[in-house]
């Protein structure tokens, strides 16, 4: 097996993740990208890099195995508790009032690059807690990650992965099981995870909420305008978006309005 990956090679698979996904490898993270590719030639059973850049460009499943193992997937519940905490105070009570009149008593939120899951069931735990009778939620969990939606649909989170969750919610929506705690029925009822690439067009509609957190610094600026300027077609006309706390739309030329609020901030759609 080859045990380097020449300038040429990099620049070849730096081309092709962007082309394929939007995520921009820097020469900084070349050692990632080196890293990961040993691990797949070992998989495949390949001796070198461009032998496995013939197999991706032709396998989509294998492309699909490829960006997988080159994502990072870095989350926990109730992550960034300000982003909660204005989700609660102030988002959920404004799509109320906004959809009451229309007598639209659904929540449609979309947990853009959901990871392992606990960033959607944080939401699913919240809304099952604070949404009155006749009142219900969809929540649609998607990622780039096969493996990470396969932990997700599963539920089930070692006890290393449930800190920062309140005893009280703990009991409530969680079961001990061996080895950690398994989400009940009705929260994965809440939600259905979904592959999905943001270089492409997710197909949702009138969404209510976009979390998209901590995704768009893997994006080139290109890339993120692109992935923003979807988002915006994904929403309804009065709705809201959130990004990670180190992620900004200033200076990209974008249609959503910032929002400060005592909590957090985040973007607003709103339509007249």
């Amino acid at each position: 097996m080859a045990d380097f990956v020449t300038d040429g090679d990099f620049e070849q698979f730096r081309k092709l993740i962007y082309d394929e996904s939007g995520i921009h490898f820097s020469a900084t993270n070349r050692s990632i990208l080196e890293s990961r590719l040993k691990e797949r030639l070992r998989e495949k059973k390949l001796e070198h890099v461009r032998q496995y850049y013939d197999v991706i460009v032709k396998d989509k499943e294998e492309m699909k195995a490829f960006l997988d193992s080159i994502t990072t997937n870095l989350t926990r519940f109730f992550r960034n508790q300000a982003h909660f905490d204005a989700f609660e105070k102030f988002i959920i009570p404004e799509l109320m009032k906004i959809k009451k009149p229309a007598n639209d008593h659904k929540l449609r939120i979309w947990s853009a690059g959901c990871s392992t899951g606990e960033e959607p069931y944080t939401i699913a735990i919240m809304l099952k807690d604070l949404l009155p009778p006749p009142w219900t939620a969809e929540i649609i969990a998607s990622d780039i990650s096969l493996k990470s939606l396969m932990v997700g649909k599963e539920g089930f989170y070692a006890d290393s992965r449930i800190a920062g969750i309140p005893e009280a919610t703990l009991k409530k929506h969680f079961d001990r099981v061996e080895g950690g705690y398994k989400i009940h029925d009705e929260l994965k009822k809440m939600i259905r995870f979904d592959y999905h690439n943001l270089k492409n067009d997710s197909g949702q509609r009138n969404l209510d909420v976009v979390f998209c957190r901590n995704v768009l610094i893997y994006f080139d600026e290109a890339a993120q305008k692109a992935a923003v300027e979807r988002f915006w077609d994904a929403m309804a006309p009065k709705s809201f978006l959130f990004i990670g706390h180190s992620e900004s739309l200033f200076g990209m030329n974008t249609k959503f309005e910032f929002v400060k609020t005592e909590w957090a901030c985040f973007y607003r759609k709103f339509l007249s």
